[in-house]
């Protein structure tokens, strides 16, 4: 180990520690880890261990670290033009959203730019709401949106509670869960119907001329990846065609390539009538989101103001690099292969399922899967309680240092480990972090009944 390389590296974690506030935590609780550097799939430290990133560090970075080509465009974007105004039109961000749109389902050919997910789906929410003259939007009890106030009041999981109140007029209801059915279904026909009528009944009894909007995550993401039952997406865009509702699919997580195509949704050949991106649009390299729209939406706005702005909206650097992260993703013909790692990925975890007693139940697609954890597959008991934290939790904070002492990075939410690696991890990488998650299930084991 480099001696002056191990003294920078505790100065970062000194320099942390004082200075630096960090999201979601309880400051004195925590010590991250000194990152020094990272390269395709991998990231290291200053004590030169390296991990494969198996979480694509939040979800975002779909073609992992230091790409050269994204670095390329976003340094010869940085001597030509580094920042211009929303009010101008500038190359990269026109360029960018027509590529969007052209990859977007027929119909929404305009995009607003905003600086991440949670202020385009705070954009989309204030679009359906001006749009419709109605106040009310229905999201999912399993979903996350964001933690900007509306977002945050938006998601359904314990991260809105300490936040509360927080923005009026949101309503939650039930989304599809087989595994954990709200409705007592014991197969996919039954959980889409029951769910689709329970989300009928709370639009009626909300009044259906008071709902805005349907705000759902195409596949949930953090909260389970739950991928929905055939038939439900539809089912969800003809209830909001019935009653007048704009449907909103939130894919700042699942949006470019990371289940196989452009947009979640079109795995299912739905249309919503607003998407929200980010994340994966352009690995993070610089932050970038934004929102798709309807023509009929984006036509409302022709003769009046929306109101609605970002300083930093369609940022020249980050549109750039969006620009050329289409480009990759296309030159290197990651849809098909993510498509087909998903297959590959479900008959390896269904064979990792088999061997170890502690996993409940596998789903997912493309490059997004989920290993949902228990102590007794049947009574189906969380290996850890909702929202475990402290010593509830230990069980599940033994079995993620076990990969990450393996030299593998997990995505680790609740009783779940995920699987969302870079859309361009190699075979070879991906068999070894199935190896590590293997070998971490074998602790997983020794919590069950």
């Amino acid at each position: 180990m480099n001696h002056e390389f191990s003294t920078v590296g505790q100065r970062v974690r000194d320099d942390d520690r004082r200075h630096v506030f960090h999201s979601w935590s309880a400051q004195g609780h925590i010590d991250p880890i000194p990152v020094a550097g990272a390269s395709g799939s991998w990231f290291w430290d200053y004590d030169d261990n390296q991990y494969l990133d198996f979480s694509s560090q939040l979800v975002n970075q779909n073609l992992g670290h230091s790409h050269p080509r994204l670095v390329r465009a976003l340094q010869e974007q940085a001597e030509q033009l580094a920042y211009i105004a929303p009010s101008f039109a500038a190359e990269p961000r026109s360029t960018a959203a027509r590529m969007i749109a052209e990859r977007a389902p027929t119909g929404l050919d305009q995009v607003f730019f905003t600086n991440g997910g949670a202020d385009a789906n705070e954009h989309a929410v204030r679009m359906a709401r001006l749009y419709t003259g109605r106040h009310k939007v229905l999201s999912t009890y399993r979903s996350y949106h964001g933690a900007t106030t509306g977002a945050v009041t938006l998601t359904g999981d314990p991260r809105r509670w300490s936040n509360e109140p927080g923005m009026p007029g949101v309503v939650h209801f039930f989304g599809p869960y087989l595994y954990r059915s709200a409705f007592g279904a014991d197969n996919e026909t039954d959980e889409c119907r029951l769910a689709l009528q329970h989300l009928e009944q709370v639009i009626t009894l909300e009044g259906s001329d008071t709902v805005a909007a349907v705000l759902l995550e195409s596949v949930v993401g953090t909260n389970g990846v739950l991928v929905p039952p055939e038939g439900y997406l539809a089912g969800v865009r003809e209830l909001c065609d019935r009653y007048g509702i704009a449907l909103i699919c939130d894919e700042v997580m699942v949006g470019f390539g990371r289940l196989g195509h452009w947009f979640a949704c079109d795995a299912w050949s739905v249309t919503p009538d607003l998407i929200t991106f980010a994340k994966g649009v352009n690995s993070g390299y610089v932050p970038l989101g934004g929102v798709v729209i309807a023509r009929d939406i984006a036509d409302h706005f022709a003769a009046r103001p929306f109101p609605g702005g970002l300083t930093y909206s369609g940022h020249p650097l980050a549109c750039a690099v969006a620009v050329e992260h289409i480009k990759v993703i296309e030159d290197e013909q990651l849809l098909p292969r993510v498509r087909s790692l998903g297959t590959r990925l479900h008959a390896e975890l269904t064979a990792l399922a088999e061997r170890h007693p502690s996993v409940g139940e596998i789903r997912g697609m493309g490059l997004m899967w989920a290993l949902e954890l228990v102590r007794d597959r049947e009574s189906r008991e969380p290996m850890v309680p909702f929202n475990a934290t402290g010593e509830a939790n230990q069980p599940m904070a033994t079995i993620t240092a076990s990969c990450r002492d393996r030299g593998v990075w997990p995505f680790q939410h609740f009783n779940r480990l995920h699987i969302c690696p870079p859309l361009n991890i190699s075979d070879e990488e991906l068999s070894h972090g199935l190896a590590a998650y293997d070998e971490a299930l074998k602790v997983a084991d020794e919590y069950v009944a």
